[in-house]
């Protein structure tokens, strides 16, 4: 493994998100141990403003041309030289810019993958919080980080843990692990009568128990779809087959997943339910530095109870193993109809029910026309086909 740079360059993708702004916490524990090279935001200019007079990045990037003449502005008034540009290009050039040592990759949805792309076959230490790259990306993905010799690290909490708990030997995963047991809060509703979920409001889903989030992963995380992606993301991280991905439920977020070797051992991360700790690892892997998560008390924290995952209360996480066990672009089809429902759920237009609705809608409409897409093109096209048919299925629960 290559050694770290003594000053390790950072791009952060999605910086103004709930993840960037852990990341950035985690780099300001360590004065002079990283450079903020790049940071981007999709529309946040303000936010991303503040951002760049905290930490003056060589580069800034947003979505549109208005954007970044906004965001210039404001940084020329403030005296602050950061090169500004726009568009998913710029993401791409930043994330594989060859003076970036680390990309973390905390875009949200399948908006992501174009970049996490760049950054895997750059070869770059890729950070990955975006889950659905590997959920859109599959196959073409892993590939990508295989040819470009990148080094990936994935930031989701479950998938970190596993990751702890597997020797860095990557090439015995396989002899070693029997199956992975993925853990889940269950959210907000775990225990809230069935009958009554299509009265929940977007600000009650998104009261996340244990974490903060931001609100499309904190919904996601109320329909267990967030699980549903991370197990389709586990059988490409870990190179299971769908039958060794396994969720239970565990209210208390301490064990955030566990690995049953084939010796029936468990292995298993525990900590405080705080993203700064997957963070600090994926910054400093293999080392370990301070990340500034408050440390796990055993004399005061509860008791550890785990419960069966309800498919008919979250009848998502079936979707994601039918998908795994359709053609590759399955997976594409069933996230982005999921980014359409959830987004058409924040904004008032269908009830919280009405995502799973779509989802399921979606995929059995598409199912039969899918096939293993070969090219980052193709993904992309049956993303734009899966959007398109889910908004037609979300106007027609709005009549």
């Amino acid at each position: 493994m290559t050694a770290l740079p003594t000053v390790q360059r950072v791009c952060i993708l999605g910086a103004t998100g709930s993840v960037g702004g852990s990341t950035l916490d985690v780099i300001a524990l360590h004065p002079g141990r990283y450079e903020v090279f790049a940071l981007t935001a999709f529309q946040k200019v303000e936010a991303l403003a503040a951002l760049c007079l905290r930490w003056t990045p060589r580069f800034a990037a947003v979505g549109t041309a208005a954007q970044a003449d906004a965001l210039r502005a404001l940084l020329t008034a403030a005296g602050v030289r950061t090169e500004v540009l726009h568009g998913p290009q710029a993401l791409c050039d930043l994330a594989a810019h060859p003076e970036v040592d680390s990309v973390m990759a905390a875009i949200v949805g399948a908006a992501g993958l174009p970049a996490c792309l760049a950054a895997a076959r750059a070869g770059k230490r890729l950070m990955l919080a975006n889950k659905e790259a590997l959920v859109v990306g599959g196959r073409l993905f892993m590939d990508a980080v295989h040819a470009g010799g990148a080094l990936l690290l994935p930031i989701d909490s479950e998938h970190s843990a596993i990751f702890q708990c597997l020797p860095e030997d990557r090439g015995s995963w396989a002899q070693r692990i029997d199956h992975i047991v993925l853990t889940a809060s269950g959210g907000p509703f775990r225990s809230r009568d069935v009958a009554t979920l299509h009265t929940v409001t977007p600000d009650e889903a998104c009261a996340h128990p244990n974490w903060v989030m931001g609100r499309k992963i904190s919904v996601d995380s109320a329909t267990m779809m967030n699980k549903a992606l991370e197990v389709i993301e586990a059988r490409w991280l870990f190179d299971l087959a769908p039958a060794q991905i396994r969720v239970v439920l565990h209210p208390q977020s301490i064990i955030h997943s566990m690995v049953v070797c084939r010796d029936n051992s468990v292995l298993a991360q525990l900590g405080t339910p705080d993203m700064k700790v997957p963070i600090s690892v994926g910054l400093e892997w293999p080392g370990r530095a301070a990340s500034g998560a408050d440390a796990l008390d055993f004399l005061s924290c509860k008791p550890l109870t785990f419960e069966p995952a309800d498919h008919v209360r979250f009848p998502g996480l079936q979707l994601a193993y039918d998908a795994l066990q359709a053609a590759e672009g399955s997976t594409t089809v069933l996230n982005a109809a999921n980014e359409v429902a959830v987004a058409a759920f924040l904004a008032g237009q269908v009830r919280f029910t009405d995502i799973h609705r779509i989802n399921a809608a979606t995929v059995a409409g598409l199912l039969p026309t899918v096939a293993d897409a070969a090219s980052l093109d193709d993904l992309l096209a049956l993303d734009a086909r899966a959007r398109h048919h889910a908004h037609a299925q979300a106007r027609e629960l709005t009549r």
